[in-house]
Parts: structure tokens; C-alpha cells; sequence
């Protein structure tokens, strides 16, 4: 801006300053006033204008009119608008309703501030004061129509929805028979009320519309009241009574059959870009036999709820069979691929209210991009199908699109897998411990035995890399197995050294259902030189929970060889507590995600200490690193803790020295 013009907006605020009506400028990015007049510091009861200049607007503005100022803003700048409205303002707290009107302001950095005059005053009758907040806050769409013109008046409900502010009631709709039948009531009776389908910011919804012939107070000149409720989920619920033979009856969704024609029709109309987004709920068994196959239908009812409601026009969504789905997307650009698959995961990881309590039903995804003219449905599939193992391979809780690097993974996997197979038969599978401090006394007590594998190529390979494999492949049994072997030689050889020390070792939920582990247990219990007071055998509530009445009754046999028994990883399932009080118990393991939480899990983990006191049982916090979380677990009772803090797991012959210089 040259010299002349900056001068020019200065005599316009010099100006401003001698109007007897109140004048401001407000900087809608910042939510600062930029200028002020005398009468505008009177009214927001400022000492002056730079008392007013450096009030923080934002600080007591709802939400709701911080997005009427940016709409203000955006139709500043598309049409150089002016609104005139009553705004009820709250200088220093009170409330003073003013009849304001507001006009686009271009700023010398050439964004675009608001400037305000102040009308004159309103009646102070409390009904059209409220009324006048109501309308301003109300999630209900209000708009007000000129009979055959752009909108007169949209409340910020309305205006957050609509496509454009300047549009006209009948382009609204969708279909144009809609608007029709409107204007046929209106023109006959004066109102009229139906469901249709509109254009919105948000896609094409449904809307619940009446409409009611008026005239505008302003001008006097006929309009149309109009007020809006988005009914989109509601039609589309209904709208399950009408499924035909192609969908599956629990969901509503369509069948794997319709799937198969879908595609191919979309192939013979020439769409070259098709996204099958395969999901599928994580450990969906468990949610199953703990509350049940009532709940478990509903949970996917409500997941299959959420994948329609998020589908967009030509999307349709598939039941495979049991918890498995697919959405398939019609795309117009690959592009909008990852936008469109997070939008579908965050929808499907929110809390499902589907019993007495909510269920924190997490899904998986995988997502295979494919020309269906080039490329058979049933090789998208498996590709989906391989994205989904991984991403279930990963963690879980997440989506992952194919590529062809993940084929060449699987065939990695199944290279792990015999490779495992070799390890086991040559024992290349050794035991590190991890120190348990005893925490009244500061003296360790007990270790823990992990799993390492000594590869002869990799190196040291920790258990996140080969346990899960061993799990899927029931090749946890061999090492489930040498584990316990291996650790039941090192206890036998510290007990003849004299050395005090109770060993826990894991025990994995195929092997506990397995049928030789107790034979194991039998045989070395017989032994004379065999510590089997010493040895305590931890087994995740994963195990427990698949059938809890076999569980109790092969717990109490594995105590009664004289084995302790400790639940490893507690809190993190879904144990029924009834049966938690039948098992001979002799420890708890609090799971080290509650650890890492602290101090928001504090609640729960006090929840676990006054159950283990109930119980009489041991208790142990996993995964402790911190001095401030050991002072916290010292101070709520907890008897002993596990992890970094106190040690790292270590080969037998580096942890002897830890163990000679505490005495033991």
C-alpha cells in the first residue's frame, strides 16, 4: 500500500473516533479490536480504546460464535456482505443487546477484519432477548427464504451446512420434484413438511423440512420460513425393513453374491479405480464369550451402522461372514484413498454403547486400489485380505493399504516361520531375567524368565518378533516346552547353590489349553531336588477367559503339584470376577499399559491392589521406570515391582553377580 493510502485508512480511523455512534474494528483472526471510537469503549466498558485494544475476545466466546465470525468473514470476502443483526455482547460480563450492523473491513496486510456499528439499542424484554440466544445457538436449521430468491436469513446451524449461503430454497434439493411438491402446499395451504434429500457441505443427507409461507419483517415482501433436522441415520434404519435377498439380515449390509455383481457392473461401466476397504473386529471371540452372542450381533450391527452412515454415494458395504466386512469405493481420485479409509477407522474405533456399559470394540483394515478391469475380485480380495493379517500383525487397531511389498512379506513370514522350526530343533532359544523387587524390603525376590532367540544371522531377536508367529503357527507349544525345561534347570541349579529366589515363567494361552502340560509340570514336580514352591507360573486373563470352569479346575490341579500361580497382564482382559475368586491365586501382575498411564490409571490400579488385598494374594506392577511411579506404587501398598527401574532382563551368569551382592 502506498504512502497515500495508508494515510487515507488513518484519517478513516480519525474520523471513526468523532462518531457519536458506537464504531469498531475487529480482527477476526486474532479475536482483537484494532480500532475503537469513544462511544464503542463506553459500550464495552473500556477506560479507553487501548484498554479495549487489548482485551483477548476469545477468552468467554462460545464456539458456536466464533464460527458465525469466520461465516461473516467468508461472505466479507465472496460478496462483500452486510449483516444487521441483534447481537446480545457481555462488556466486563454484563449483558447489553444492540442492534448491530456488520460490514467487510480489508486490513493492510490484506486480511479481512469486520467493522461494527452499533444501530441503536433494542427493548430489553427478556423473552426476545433469550429468544434471540436461542436462535443464535440452536443445532435446528432456520433459514429464511425471499419467495424466489437467495437465502434473507440463516441462523449458524443453517450456515454451517449449506453448500453456499447465496443459494436459493429450490436449490436445496436434490430432486426438484421435492422442492415441487413444497411449492405446491405453500401456494395451497400455507405450509408444508416432508423428507427429503439436499446438498449439504457434509454430502447429500436427509433432511426432516418444513416450511411455512411468511413475510419478512424487514421488508415486508413474502419469504418462506424454513427449519431443518438431519434425519440421515434415522431414514437409513428404516430403510433396513426394505433389504431384499442381497443383504445379510443381521446387518443390513449387502452379501458376498451382490458384492461379486457390483463389481462387475462397476467393471463394465468403466470404472478404473475401485478401493476394497476389508475390516474386521479385533479379537471379536473374547467380546463373544464374555458378554455374549446378544452383544456380540450388536456390535456389529452398530459397526456396520457406522460404515453406512460414513459411505458416500456409489460406496456399498458388504458382510463377508461373521465380523468380517468390506466397503467398497467407487473413487474418483486414488488420491482421496487415505482421507476416505481414515474417516472410515475413526468412526469404527469410537466406544460402542451396546450393553450395560460401553465396549471398546477396536477394528482393523485392510485396504487393497484396484482397475476391476484389469484385475479379479477375487485377487483384490486376497490382497485386502493380506493387509488385514498384517495390520492385525502390527498391533492391531489400525489400517494398512496393500502394496506389493507385503506379498513379499508374507513370503518373509513363512521364511520366520521355518526358520523358528530350526531354532527349536537346534535350541537356539535361551532365558533372560528380569529382577522383582520386593518392595518393603528393597531386596529382589524373584525373576522373571523371557524368552530370547539367538539367531545366527540376526543376532539377539527379542519376543515381539517370534512369540506371535510361534502363537498363530501352534509352534508355541515346542516353545513353551524348552522354556519351562530351560527354566526348571536354572531354578534346580540356584536352589543347590543355596541362592532364595522364586522364578516366574509364562505360560501361553494355547499352551495352558494344551494337553501336554501338565505331563511337564508332573514330571519335574516328582523330583526330589525340584523347587517347586519356588516356581510360579504366569498365565494372561486371555487364557482364562475361554472356558473359566476348565480354567478353575486346571489351576487347582497345577497347585495342588504345589506350583504358585500368578495372572500375568491384569486388567487388560475381561475377566469375570466371580471366577477370579475360585482360582488358587497366589499373585496378580498389574499390566504394565496401566503403569505407563499413571497417574490417570491411578484409580484403576488402587481398583487392583484392594482386590489383591481381598484375595490375599501377592501383587506386581509391570513395567516400572520411574522413581516417581515406584514412590506412588510404595505409598498405595503395592508389594513388589518389575522393570526398568529396578533392573533389565539379563543372561543367568550376568544376573548372578546382582544377586550374590543383595544377599541372596
Amino acid at each position: 500500500m502506498n504512502t497515500a493510502d495508508h494515510t487515507l485508512r488513518i484519517d478513516q480511523f480519525a474520523a471513526a473516533r468523532k462518531l457519536r455512534t458506537p464504531t469498531w474494528v475487529y480482527d477476526i483472526d486474532t479475536c482483537r479490536v484494532i480500532h475503537a471510537n469513544a462511544a464503542a469503549c463506553a459500550l464495552w466498558h473500556a477506560k479507553d480504546e487501548q484498554d479495549l485494544k487489548s482485551r483477548d475476545m476469545s477468552e468467554d466466546m462460545t464456539a458456536t460464535v466464533a464460527t458465525r465470525l469466520k461465516q461473516y468473514q467468508a461472505d466479507f470476502v465472496a460478496h462483500d456482505a452486510v449483516f444487521t443483526e441483534l447481537w446480545t455482547l457481555f462488556p466486563n460480563g454484563t449483558p447489553t443487546t444492540i442492534k448491530l450492523q456488520f460490514s467487510g473491513f480489508r486490513l493492510l496486510d490484506g486480511r479481512m477484519a469486520m467493522q461494527c456499528e452499533a444501530l441503536g439499542d433494542t427493548d430489553q424484554n427478556p423473552d426476545n432477548l433469550r429468544s434471540t440466544e436461542a436462535l443464535l445457538h440452536t443445532d435446528v436449521m432456520i433459514s429464511l427464504f425471499g419467495a424466489d430468491g437467495p437465502a434473507l436469513y440463516m441462523n449458524p446451524a443453517a450456515r454451517k451446512v449449506v453448500l453456499d449461503a447465496n443459494s436459493t430454497f429450490r436449490e436445496m434439493f436434490i430432486r426438484q420434484s421435492d422442492h415441487d411438491m413444497i411449492a405446491d402446499q405453500l401456494r395451497d395451504t400455507g405450509e408444508h413438511r416432508l423428507i427429503a434429500e439436499v446438498f449439504t457441505k457434509n454430502g447429500n443427507r436427509w433432511f426432516d423440512i418444513s416450511a411455512k409461507k411468511c413475510d419478512d419483517a424487514a421488508t415486508g415482501e413474502p419469504a418462506v420460513l424454513v427449519t431443518a433436522i438431519d434425519v440421515t441415520e434415522l431414514k437409513l434404519t428404516r430403510d433396513q425393513a426394505r433389504f431384499l435377498a442381497d443383504r445379510d439380515q443381521l446387518t443390513g449390509c449387502f452379501n458376498r453374491s451382490y458384492l461379486l455383481d457390483h463389481i462387475a457392473n462397476l467393471a463394465r461401466k468403466g470404472a478404473r479405480h475401485i478401493a476394497l476397504m476389508y475390516f474386521d473386529v479385533d479379537r471379536f471371540k473374547q467380546i463373544n464369550d464374555t458378554f455374549g452372542h446378544v452383544i456380540g450381533d450388536k456390535v456389529l450391527m452398530e459397526l456396520s451402522d457406522r460404515a453406512i452412515a460414513r459411505a458416500q454415494e456409489g460406496d456399498i458395504v458388504v458382510r463377508l461372514g461373521g465380523d468380517e466386512f468390506v466397503v467398497v469405493v467407487n473413487l474418483d481420485d486414488p488420491e482421496n484413498c487415505p482421507t476416505r479409509a481414515a474417516q472410515f477407522f475413526d468412526d469404527l474405533s469410537r466406544p460402542l454403547d451396546v450393553g450395560p456399559d460401553a465396549i471398546s470394540a477396536k477394528v482393523s483394515i485392510g485396504i487393497s486400489v484396484f482397475d476391476p478391469v484389469q484385475t479379479e475380485i477375487e485377487t483384490a480380495l486376497r490382497q485386502a485380505d493380506i493387509a488385514l493379517y498384517l495390520a492385525k500383525n502390527a498391533g492391531r487397531n489400525r489400517f494398512l493399504f496393500y502394496d506389493e511389498k507385503m506379498g513379499a512379506e508374507i513370503e518373509a513370514r513363512k521364511r520366520i516361520e521355518a526358520e523358528i522350526e530350526v531354532a527349536l530343533s537346534k535350541r537356539q532359544f535361551d532365558l533372560h531375567y528380569q529382577p522383582r523387587l520386593d518392595v518393603s524390603t528393597g531386596t529382589i525376590t524373584a525373576v522373571e524368565g523371557l524368552a530370547r532367540w539367538y539367531h545366527p544371522s540376526l543376532g539377539l531377536v527379542l519376543p515381539d518378533d517370534f512369540i506371535p508367529i510361534c502363537e498363530d503357527t501352534g509352534l508355541i507349544h515346542a516353545l513353551g516346552r524348552q522354556v519351562l525345561e530351560m527354566g526348571f534347570y536354572q531354578a534346580i541349579e540356584w536352589h543347590k547353590a543355596g541362592l532364595d529366589l522364586c522364578l516366574s515363567l509364562n505360560i501361553s494361552p494355547r499352551q495352558f489349553l494344551g494337553s501336554d502340560l501338565m505331563g511337564t509340570l508332573k514330571a519335574y514336580a516328582s523330583r526330589p531336588d525340584f523347587p517347586t514352591h519356588k516356581i510360579e507360573l504366569e498365565i494372561t486373563e486371555r487364557a482364562l477367559i475361554e472356558d473359566q470352569e476348565g480354567a478353575a479346575v486346571q489351576l487347582q490341579a497345577i497347585s495342588d503339584l504345589g506350583f504358585k500361580i500368578s495372572i500375568d497382564d491384569f486388567g487388560s482382559g475381561y475377566s469375570n470376577l466371580a471366577y477370579i475368586s475360585r482360582f488358587p491365586l497366589n499373585c496378580l501382575k498389574i499390566d504394565r499399559s496401566f503403569i505407563g498411564q499413571w497417574p490417570s490409571s491411578g484409580p484403576i490400579i488402587r481398583l487392583i491392589l484392594a482386590l489383591a488385598q481381598q484375595l490375599d494374594v501377592n501383587v506386581v506392577a509391570e513395567g516400572v521406570e520411574t522413581q516417581a511411579q515406584f514412590d506412588w506404587l510404595r505409598d498405595e501398598g503395592c508389594a513388589q515391582i518389575q522393570g526398568f527401574l529396578v533392573g533389565k532382563p539379563l543372561s543367568a551368569d550376568e544376573l548372578l553377580p546382582l544377586l550374590q551382592e543383595a544377599g541372596l
